[in-house]
């Protein structure tokens, strides 16, 4: 592991020691602007030093900086991004004997921070910008829950100019967090509901960023849920280009992809886009905003010679023609001398989203486990069709039932997050609950917490999709 930039700050005695920790590897961490932020703001504190942990560097128990072992820091700061991060935390912090102030955030603690209360002395949520030292030292601040319920937002700033470079998820990159929030309204997706408003960072502070630090790397990645969506994108990628850098986008939107896009970013080895469902119809009740004709275009001008594609099964009316669709989109582009790559997933129906009140499985008139049993039918016809024209990837209908439980669980499935949580598990304990649907009048553990958003717009939103798929409820 090799690190260019690395902020090492001299020991002293009279410093708290704070373990910044992300509870998955380190080719994901190193490449999370917000631990990136974490660390930067812990160490330019004068009574404070901040070392590094992941899982797989000294197991979790022992610092990136100096192996020194958890147990011997003041406080344990735990970045949770994904929901299965939990069973590695709680790990982590059983083994390591650490004593110290717990305290959790991250989109998991944001989206739905009561499953978690258990296990940590505080919860934050939201933004943590400029306000690090209040949460550590528990002072008043807003997001730094149960003493405040309501999210922090922060604008975007240029305080920290200088980061870790290393092989991280983008290579050897530096990482401008472009933008945060999305102006999209997917229905399905969690970003717009817990990092609004959209912001962007401007063309000025962008640039600033990347003269900084040229020289330690040859590549600029430029992060948001949806970069091309930035009014300058074109100017800010071909001024990051005159410095003499590769421009990388965390992700591209077919409907926002022309050739002028594809010339500008010149040779690129994949091209990843995400129509999420194969059906025009499906599409609509998603509220994706891409159409067939967006995705092909910009796979058939892209230089790049193997497209990703990602897409959702288990959506509220779908049939199997729809996921049939999936397979001729597939064809299609394999038709244009391009290899592909499918990642499919099950629909996980998120808090704060419209589609909070779905079953996990998508069909309203089926039980969790009739849902279940139907998902996995669903997961061997779209193998057994893709198979033959695409490498394709399907994930486990059992880990994303984990997923759901965890997401949209309360305070009772904290009790559960420091074994491996199986499907088992959710049965032998009647669990199943948090995989059933929910009707519109449902109260959830979240609702308590102030997001920023009125319950009855989403639930419009919701009523919406299900006019669209054809579903009465």
């Amino acid at each position: 592991m090799r690190e260019f930039n690395p902020f090492f700050k001299k020991f002293s005695s009279k410093a708290r020691r704070i373990a910044v920790i992300y509870p998955n590897r380190y080719v994901g961490g190193i490449s999370n602007t917000g631990i990136q932020r974490l660390y930067f703001e812990i160490n330019r504190e004068e009574n404070y030093i901040a070392e590094r942990f992941y899982t797989d560097v000294f197991n979790g128990l022992r610092s990136v900086e100096s192996a020194t072992p958890l147990e011997k820091f003041d406080v344990a700061l735990f970045s949770i991004q994904y929901e299965e991060d939990a069973f590695s935390a709680l790990r982590i912090l059983n083994s390591s004997g650490f004593a110290g102030k717990k305290i959790a955030g991250g989109p998991c603690i944001i989206q739905n921070p009561f499953p978690y209360l258990k296990h940590f002395d505080r919860v934050f949520i939201g933004e943590a910008e400029n306000a690090v030292k209040s949460i550590i030292e528990d002072e008043s601040v807003e997001g730094l829950f149960p003493r405040s319920n309501k999210r922090r937002s922060v604008s975007l700033d240029t305080e920290m100019k200088r980061q870790i470079v290393a092989e991280g998820a983008y290579g050897k990159a530096i990482l401008i967090e472009m933008g945060r929030g999305c102006p999209r309204g997917c229905r399905f997706c969690i970003v717009r509901q817990i990092y609004s408003p959209p912001r962007w960072r401007s063309r000025d502070s962008i640039i600033e960023i990347a003269e900084e630090n040229i020289g330690l790397a040859g590549k600029v990645a430029l992060i948001a849920p949806s970069p091309t969506d930035h009014p300058e994108f074109l100017e800010i990628v071909s001024e990051l280009q005159n410095l003499g850098y590769e421009v990388s986008p965390s992700s591209i939107r077919a409907d926002r992809f022309d050739e002028e896009h594809a010339e500008l970013l010149g040779e690129v080895k994949t091209l990843t886009i995400a129509p999420e469902a194969g059906s025009e119809r499906l599409r609509e009740v998603l509220n994706k905003g891409i159409s067939e004709e967006d995705v092909m275009q910009a796979a058939e001008i892209s230089s790049a010679k193997k497209i990703k594609l990602y897409f959702m099964f288990g959506l509220p009316g779908e049939t199997y023609s729809d996921l049939d669709e999936i397979v001729r989109m597939v064809e299609k582009i394999r038709n244009l001398g391009k290899s592909v790559q499918v990642s499919i997933n099950p629909l996980v129906p998120k808090p704060h989203t419209p589609f909070q009140w779905l079953p996990y499985g998508g069909d309203l008139s089926k039980n969790a486990m009739e849902n279940i049993k139907e998902l996995k039918k669903k997961r061997d016809y779209l193998y057994s069709k893709l198979r033959r024209i695409a490498d394709v990837e399907i994930e486990s209908i059992e880990r994303f039932a984990v997923q759901t439980v965890i997401s949209r669980g309360d305070e009772s499935i904290g009790d559960f997050l420091d074994r491996k949580l199986r499907l088992s598990t959710i049965r032998k304990f009647r669990l199943e609950r948090f995989l059933e649907g929910f009707s519109p009048d449902y109260e959830f553990p979240w609702d308590r917490i102030d997001m920023g958003y009125r319950k009855n717009r989403i639930r419009r939103e919701f009523e919406i999709s299900m006019e669209k798929a054809g579903i009465e409820f």
